[in-house]
């Protein structure tokens, strides 16, 4: 069952992007920006920590759970270290994706030769 919601979590998030790509005049960048920013506004008033619990992967992997994860990141170093957490939380909690995506794109750069489209 946890993957069958992982996948509707995600396929509902990923659904409501396209509409957005097809229905309005935004542009992709402004989607993306505006899924990192919802998934911080709501985890701050408490909304995306159940969607989290339903569905799991579905819901954190996505844009949105990436500010989730910086959300959370920032109000556990705000509780251990006080106003500073406020700078340090975000970057701390989303370190490793960060890396990660780095590391990735640095191997495919590296081992598919990227060329300029002309």
């Amino acid at each position: 069952m946890d993957y069958l919601n992982a996948f509707l979590c995600g396929g509902i998030l990923c659904a409501i992007g396209q509409l957005f790509i097809d229905k309005t005049m935004l542009t992709p960048a402004r989607i993306l920006t505006g899924y990192v920013v919802a998934g911080v506004i709501l985890q701050a008033i408490g909304i995306y920590q159940p969607i989290v619990d339903w569905g799991g992967a579905g819901a954190t992997v996505p844009l949105t759970g990436f500010g989730y994860n910086l959300a959370k990141g920032v109000a556990k170093a705000v509780k251990e270290k006080g106003a500073l957490g406020i700078i340090t939380g975000g970057l701390t909690a989303s370190a490793g994706g960060i890396a990660a995506a780095v590391l990735f794109g640095l191997l495919a750069a590296l081992l598919f030769r990227p060329k300029d489209k002309r």
